[in-house]
């Protein structure tokens, strides 16, 4: 009989592949299939095998997959140790962990994921080390605001208040309370501390056996040198038992797991040594000759030990300072949200913290201040600068019914708004979450990276053990020190710690350095796939042209002018909602004409307008509307008429008193940017289609005005679907560009879906790449930040991958029967700390150019 259940914790094939063994063996299951997808495992049963049991036996194995009847989710949280968080599962708002008040580590988010991304997308909800790969959990920057200033009275830490006063018991004054610090600067400090302590209990241990190179040492006129080998000892274990102890954890860790990663050869060379010199001291018998000093002593190693081993703290240290650094993008979008609003209440106004604003709140926004939250704006106007969101420096002007977005920064002028969107709705927050998720996807070429360091480890205890063989059968005097040395030397210059960086770090921070040019990306894949395109579909109408009506021109009649035209033609129109009326008025206030006065407005469906001024009959519309009250239309207006009207354009003929005096010309403007984004993006080998559901003449127009080779008029969102289809048969990669709504489907089916934002008001749908701004420029910035991430990531897997492989052959010995060259462990460390410092520093120059 087969029976199905919900899994969650899953995120991996590997986990899928886990999931599967581990119920697989239980006993009275004869066959378990998993669905990574849909989260569902089906097992055939001899017998039936009770959940609890099922449960018990996934619990055992401490990774954090969970077993549900199915429909039933109550299994989900607080089982296990309930590390394990998946995105795919878990809806949205659950899924944060902003909200629950349990969490005090620091004022983050009390979300973690690992660095290197070894299981994808999993996230942890407590601080810690990666299962897999052993590193340290980084913790994500949320969207959470900071709360206000809090005060509190030095003697009675119970009274907390929020603004400065005294305390109600003592009297004293009280004080400001510090905002805590985040779970990484914590990291970071303790980190830090430990590397001194490494450092100052190492120097010494290093001077003192780099004194035996002098001849007639001093320090053996102190004392003899078995015992400063004791010193030696006594002052390395704060290094191994304190400050570097978590690394010997993590080795152990990752053998009982058999999870093998960096740690595993650092707790290995490193623990060998110091072992090796233990032993050594009170019990010289045990080993051969050659690992003797002249004085009879054995050869200690703690000053190769406590070295790598300080210097992979650094190593830690630099690269716990660099992740800091890599969501400095996420940082500053946070940093603009303000943490307090002034909210108008029946005429007063109040200072409030920005988390208690509630919907349909209205909020005073004054001059230079941040907007709190999302909204419109009720009365008022004023200028915004918008620029943090969308990337364009110029500031947008505001009036009564537009919208505002959280974080950006009001000009000279104070306005009320009404809130829309508040907390984790906000464009802002929407922005954040956006970009700490693509921040943490993995891109498919780390597969690469991956499959490399699942080979890799062992492949190098391996070659460490035949280094051993070689030097003891071949090598010189004494050749077991030699062996044993450079064996050593070829675990620690083979470690794989880079590697795991290489792509993760490029991706945080270009997805970061994407949000702040105004393109959000919604994945480290897309990101990949971008450069390859080599078609891009666009829609006109939004994406190439405004999506919205403009006037072209005006024509004056023969001794008419052109001011009188626009004057009246604005004038019957400034009361009406209709979109071509509102693009009358917009022209005659850019033009700066002065409206008159008009009455006995009405509209003739179809057709136009007819009112009154200066009691005078005024009508504008159509040629329908111009023979319906028996107006003539002089034949040269009536040329330039249909010559416009070829090019898709909306031509309004205005007469008062039945005569013609003149034509406005409207259509829908391509914007300003189009025409140089196109070209850019020829340039760069990708072939530029427009679709559009216009008619052809227009089309043809718009085509012609951009020297666009390529365009399909009349298409339907199904018609778009069916194009990228067929491109992509003939072995296209195909990006479409389109404003979100209805398409959707086209958007989905394309290798990247392309969603065009109008300034603040963006959709973040299904489309893998969002330019706030939605202008064709973004496209190009995109296409350029994926090449320079792509470029970026290469170059990191060659500064990981040259040190060790140049590295091992040396370390090996490869050189010494030519050179004498050796390579020291201690130098063989360095090397491994330079790799992962070249892979930092040049993943963070992509924030600058």
């Amino acid at each position: 009989m087969k029976h199905t259940y919900q899994i969650t914790g899953m995120t991996c094939n590997h986990c899928k592949m886990h999931v599967e063994k581990t119920l697989g063996n239980v006993s009275g299951i004869t066959n378990a299939s998993v669905n990574l997808q849909s989260g569902e495992a089906t097992l055939e049963m001899d017998n039936h095998v009770s959940l609890d049991k099922l449960q018990e036996v996934l619990e055992k194995d401490r990774r954090g997959y969970h077993i549900a009847a199915p429909g039933d989710h109550s299994h989900h949280h607080g089982h296990g140790n309930g590390h394990h968080h998946d995105h795919k599962n878990h809806d949205h708002k659950s899924h944060h962990h902003h909200h629950s008040p349990k969490h005090v580590e620091g004022s983050g988010s009390g979300t973690f994921y690992c660095p290197m991304r070894c299981e994808g997308d999993k996230t942890y909800d407590k601080p810690g080390d990666c299962p897999v790969c052993g590193m340290h959990l980084v913790e994500e920057v949320s969207s959470k605001s900071e709360s206000a200033e809090q005060y509190t009275c030095p003697m009675h830490p119970e009274i907390v208040r929020d603004e400065p006063g005294s305390c109600p018991i003592c009297g004293m004054d009280l004080v400001p309370m510090k905002a805590n610090v985040s779970a990484e600067e914590k990291h970071y400090q303790s980190l830090l501390s430990k590397f001194w302590i490494a450092t100052g209990f190492t120097l010494p241990i290093f001077l003192i056996a780099m004194s035996e190179m002098i001849p007639s040492n001093p320090l053996y006129s102190i004392l003899e040198l078995k015992y400063w080998n004791w010193v030696q000892m006594a002052l390395s274990l704060p290094v191994v038992f304190y400050a570097t102890w978590m690394f010997f954890e993590r080795a152990y860790k990752s053998i009982v797991t058999w999870n093998l990663n960096m740690f595993t050869l650092i707790g290995i060379g490193a623990g060998t040594a110091w072992l090796f010199s233990i032993l050594g001291m009170p019990m010289p018998g045990i080993f051969p000759d050659q690992f003797k000093t002249e004085a009879g002593t054995v050869h200690v190693y703690f000053e190769a030990a406590t070295v790598i081993l300080t210097l992979v703290l650094l190593g830690q240290l630099l690269e716990a300072r660099a992740h800091s650094k890599t969501n400095a993008a996420v940082k500053a979008l946070l940093k603009l949200a303000p943490k307090q609003a002034i909210r108008v209440k029946d005429g007063e106004e109040e200072v409030i913290s920005v988390d208690d604003i509630v919907i349909d709140d209205l909020l005073r926004v004054k001059p230079g201040e941040k907007i709190p939250v999302d909204g419109v704006v009720e009365e008022g106007e004023s200028a915004i600068d918008e620029s943090m969101i969308t990337g364009e420096p110029i500031p947008v002007n505001k009036a009564k019914g537009d919208k505002v977005s959280s974080g950006t920064i009001n000009g000279n002028q104070s306005f009320i708004m009404r809130a829309e969107k508040v907390g984790a709705d906000t464009l802002l927050a929407q922005i954040i979450d956006m970009v700490n998720k693509a921040g943490r996807s993995r891109a498919p070429i780390q597969n690469l990276a991956d499959r490399i360091s699942t080979y890799f480890v062992p492949a190098v205890v391996v070659t460490a053990v035949i280094t051993f063989i070689i030097w003891v059968v071949f090598g010189p005097e004494p050749k077991y020190v030699y062996a044993f040395v450079n064996a050593i030397a070829v675990l620690i210059i083979a470690c794989p710690c880079a590697l795991g960086l290489a792509t993760p770090m490029s991706v945080m921070v270009g997805v970061g350095r994407g949000a702040s040019l105004g393109v959000l990306i919604k994945n480290a894949e897309v990101l990949e796939r971008l450069k390859d395109i080599d078609v891009l579909l666009v829609d006109k109408t939004g994406t190439i042209t405004e999506g919205k009506p403009s006037v072209e021109h005006v024509t004056p009649a023969e001794g008419e002018n052109e001011e009188k035209v626009i004057q009246y033609a604005a004038s019957i129109n400034q009361h009406s909602e209709h979109p071509l009326a509102q693009a009358v008025v917009s022209f005659s206030k850019e033009k700066g004409v002065s409206l008159i006065k008009t009455e006995k407005f009405r509209a003739e469906t179809g057709k136009g307008v007819i009112g009154e001024a200066d009691g005078k009959q005024i009508a504008l519309g159509n040629e329908k509307l111009m023979s319906s009250i028996s107006a003539d239309i002089p034949d040269h207006l009536k040329q330039k008429a249909t010559a416009a009207q070829q090019k898709g354009k909306t031509v309004s003929f205005l007469s008062i008193e039945n005569k013609v005096i003149g034509i406005v010309v409207i259509g829908d403007a391509i914007k300003n940017t189009s025409i140089a984004a196109i070209r850019d993006l020829e340039s760069r080998g990708i072939e530029v289609m427009m679709l559009t559901g216009d008619n052809a003449t227009t089309a043809g127009a718009v085509a012609k005005e951009l020297n666009m080779k390529h365009f399909k008029a009349g298409m339907l969102p199904e018609d778009k679907l069916e194009e990228i289809k067929k491109l992509q048969d003939s072995g296209k990669k195909v990006a479409m560009a389109g404003d979100g709504i209805n398409d959707s489907p086209a958007l989905a089916q394309s290798d990247v879906g392309i969603a065009m934002g109008t300034g603040t008001d963006v959709a973040i749908q299904s489309a893998g790449v969002t330019l706030v701004k939605g202008d064709l420029n973004g496209i190009v910035k995109a296409v350029d930040l994926s090449k320079r991430v792509m470029r970026n990531i290469k170059q990191n897997l060659f500064f990981a991958l040259i040190y060790n492989t140049a590295g091992i052959p040396i370390a090996a010995g490869l050189l010494f029967p030519f050179f004498g060259i050796l390579l020291s462990p201690m130098l063989a460390a360095a090397a491994m700390s330079l790799s992962s410092v070249s892979v930092i520093a040049n993943s963070l120059r992509l924030r600058v150019n």
